[in-house]
């Protein structure tokens, strides 16, 4: 099948399986897609099983400022043909945290080069590259915790910086890859603790939060 009766078929699917109530409530809550079918995940997943992975198709769907075509581009999409270069330009056209978690799940944890791709990411300072680099490590990290020191540190420093950012998005997910690589280990989360520990007095409210979060996940160790 052709590729543009590959791309009909697919919308035609989505416009059956539409849900006008979930597409308003997201429209209400900032999502701010083109066109917004409200189609649920587990009805997105079943549509993108119909379809081999296509490199072709899965570009051609990430252009379209949709959002379950974005959804089903990161499931769509090879992980041998998509090279880093293409991973920079999908993670700097995200605009909301739904395609940032979707497309790190389906897609960003899986590229052999995720590791030092995510660091490159978190390393930035747009909104949703930074984002996706944390919530990536922090996929990573719940596969495998060991990191080497130098590693470790640089995530430490950016995800210790990331907590004063204006974007509450890259805020949570810097904290989220902080409490994964907590709950690996142990020597993870002592590693942490220490880290944190000058931190036991502060004022700020956003350290107090990264602190906080460091205690309880070092308390739910020691149980």
């Amino acid at each position: 099948m052709e590729l543009t009766e590959l791309l009909k078929e697919i919308k035609t699917q989505l416009r059956l399986s539409m849900n006008g109530v979930v597409s308003q409530s997201m429209r209400e809550s900032g999502f701010d897609y083109k066109l917004n079918f409200g189609v649920e995940l587990p009805r997105v997943k079943a549509i993108a099983a119909k379809y081999e992975k296509n490199h072709d198709l899965a570009q051609a769907l990430w252009k379209e400022n949709i959002r379950e075509c974005k959804i089903l581009a990161g499931l769509l999409q090879p992980i041998d043909t998509f090279y880093p270069e293409i991973a920079d330009i999908w993670v700097e056209s995200i605009t909301n945290i739904e395609i940032a978690e979707l497309t790190c799940m389906n897609l960003f944890q899986h590229l052999p080069y995720a590791p030092a791709k995510s660091f490159h990411w978190i390393a930035d300072e747009q909104e949703y590259v930074q984002t996706c680099g944390f919530l990536t490590i922090a996929r990573l990290l719940m596969k495998k915790g060991e990191m080497p020191e130098r590693a470790f540190g640089e995530l430490m420093d950016q995800a210790f910086c990331a907590i004063h950012a204006e974007s509450y998005h890259v805020r949570q997910a810097a904290m989220l890859a902080v409490r994964k690589y907590m709950q690996y280990s142990p020597d993870n989360a002592f590693q942490v603790c220490r880290l944190a520990e000058p931190w036991a007095q502060t004022t700020d409210e956003a350290e107090r939060q990264l602190y906080n979060l460091v205690k309880e996940e070092a308390d739910n160790d020691s149980i």
